[in-house]
């Protein structure tokens, strides 16, 4: 296990991630909420425990919203009150002790990791290329 460090983008919230080693990759995820959230084509995330991430700056005043994902469920996210980062989403589908994390704002996780899966590439744009094993929504478990 290997300890990353994140912040968001006006620096208000720092977090660590301890992250397994087939953890450190992305998922890229191309569901139409991801794509609005970020305003780009997909997002950069991990599952990981939600015993794995130390908000170390800022955790007190992290914003949160609930909408109902792709499953009927509840996700809650959480992000920056200042800047709108999203640092994490606790997606109910996936049970309490679980968490998406976007990597895509670790240090390390944007320079060095690599795409593991792509998720709901029934939502992708027709011209992107596949870059490692798709899913329409979520894999089997």
């Amino acid at each position: 296990m290997s300890n990353f460090q994140g912040h968001c983008h006006c620096g208000n919230t720092q977090w660590t991630a301890n992250l397994e080693k087939d953890q450190q990759a992305h998922i890229l995820c191309h569901c139409n909420t991801c794509k609005q959230l970020s305003g780009a084509t997909y997002t950069l995330n991990q599952i990981i425990p939600i015993k794995n991430l130390n908000i170390t700056k800022g955790g007190d005043s992290l914003g949160k919203y609930t909408y109902k994902g792709d499953s009927g469920k509840s996700v809650h996210c959480y992000y920056c009150k200042n800047c709108t980062t999203h640092v994490y989403h606790a997606q109910e589908a996936l049970g309490p002790d679980n968490i998406v994390l976007r990597t895509g704002l670790l240090d390390q996780g944007i320079k060095e990791f690599k795409p593991a899966a792509e998720i709901f590439c029934k939502d992708r744009l027709p011209w992107e290329k596949e870059v490692a094993s798709s899913f329409d929504v979520m894999p089997p478990s």
